[in-house]
C-alpha cells in the first residue's frame, strides 16, 4: 500500500546564507541595561511626561537627553584670604575666651598666664575691628 505524502511547499523565501537574525528587532550596539531611577510627586511625574510627548520622546529617553546634554553652573562662594584669615583669629579668639569662661564660672581666679591670654585676646580683637572697618569702607 501507498501512502499518499501531500508535499507541502512554503511561500517564504529562505533566509539568506550567513544571516545570524532571520528577522525581528535589529541588533543594538550599546544596550542599555542600568536603571536610574527618579523620585517626584505625581504633579511632576506629568509634567515629566508631557513635556516628553510634546517633543515626541518617551519620558526615559527624555531625561536621559536632559542628563546628558544639560550644562549646569556650578556657583562656588569663596571668601576672599584677609576675610578667612580674620575668621580662623575668630576662632582662636572664641576658644580662648571659653577656657577663660569656664574657669571663672568655676570659681577659680585667672593666674598671670591666663590674664596675659585675655589681654592679647582683647587688642586681636581691637584690632580685627580695625581690619574690619578698613575692609568694609
Amino acid at each position: 500500500m501507498e501512502s499518499a505524502v501531500k508535499k507541502t511547499v512554503s511561500t517564504k523565501a529562505p533566509a539568506p546564507v550567513g544571516r545570524a537574525n532571520p528577522g525581528g528587532r535589529p541588533k543594538v550596539p550599546h544596550k542599555r541595561r542600568t536603571a536610574v531611577s527618579v523620585m517626584c510627586t505625581l504633579i511632576e511625574k506629568k509634567i515629566i511626561e508631557a513635556n516628553a510627548k510634546r517633543v515626541g520622546m518617551n519620558p526615559s529617553v527624555f531625561l536621559r537627553n536632559l542628563g546628558l546634554n544639560t550644562r549646569i553652573e556650578l556657583r562656588i562662594k569663596t571668601l576672599p584670604k584677609p576675610v578667612l584669615e580674620m575668621r580662623g583669629t575668630l576662632n582662636h579668639i572664641a576658644a580662648n575666651l571659653n577656657q577663660i569662661a569656664r574657669r571663672r564660672n568655676r570659681g577659680d581666679d585667672l593666674n598671670a598666664m591666663e590674664r596675659a591670654m585675655l589681654d592679647q585676646d582683647v587688642r586681636s580683637l581691637r584690632a580685627l575691628v580695625k581690619n574690619i572697618n578698613t575692609y568694609v569702607s
